[in-house]
């Protein structure tokens, strides 16, 4: 609400949506059957210290306490701590497991989750010890609720035929052999959707023409710049 802010959003609509909403709708399936999943993010329902914590557990502030805290006033360097730590496969206690194939037996099926205040509570009472399981729409919703607990506005976005390029070449590789057969050569992939988060924040160091919206990921695929 403060014109000063980094995260001001001068559109009092967009301040309910995108700060204030404690309930969403997340976009899933495929480009020709789209489902509407109801989320409860509940960034209002005691999860202060919890969020608080996440920050002090990451691997910034153990490497580097006075740096971390000193830097926690700019939203592009805490979206950038959040969303490591909302994933936990980078063994730093992060909140989520993702697991995309296999059995989910013995743990929660992420297609169950519908919302994520129980996922937080349970991280904490299990001494944060990351959540099993978790794939993009509940790494993007865990996301939102942590982001928005701690001020950022912050809006979740779906992509049906997600390209994943591994190579960064620009396109999505397919190889064939001279009988018209698929190889398995190629890294890249095409997901049936992605979901992934926006914040709303100012960009000083690019310029002012950068502000606005800027896409954060929690969901674990490569390691960036370690």
């Amino acid at each position: 609400w403060f014109s000063g802010d980094d995260v001001y959003m001068s559109n009092e609509n967009e301040r309910q949506e995108y700060v204030l909403n404690e309930n969403g709708i997340i976009f899933v399936g495929n480009a020709r059957y789209i489902e509407a999943r109801g989320w409860y993010y509940g960034q209002f329902q005691d999860l202060l210290n919890i969020c608080l914590t996440m920050l002090d557990l990451s691997l910034y502030y153990r490497q580097a306490p006075a740096m971390d805290v000193s830097r926690r006033g700019d939203p592009k360097y805490v979206g950038r701590v959040i969303s490591s730590m909302i994933n936990g496969n980078d063994n730093d206690n992060g909140v989520l497991l993702g697991k995309w194939q296999g059995s989910f037996h013995s743990h929660e099926n992420p297609s169950r989750w519908d919302g994520s205040v129980v996922i937080l509570k349970k991280w904490r009472q299990d001494n944060y010890r990351p959540v099993q399981y978790g794939q993009c729409w509940v790494f993007a919703g865990v996301m939102c609720t942590v982001l928005r607990c701690l001020g950022i506005p912050t809006r979740l976005v779906s992509n049906f035929n997600s390209a994943h390029d591994v190579d960064r070449n620009l396109s999505i590789d397919k190889y064939y052999d001279s009988s018209g057969r698929s190889l398995n050569i190629s890294k890249d992939s095409t997901w049936d959707y992605h979901v992934w988060n926006e914040s709303w924040f100012i960009r000083p160091d690019l310029g002012r023409s950068y502000s606005g919206w800027q896409v954060l990921d929690a969901t674990p695929q490569e390691q960036s710049r370690g």
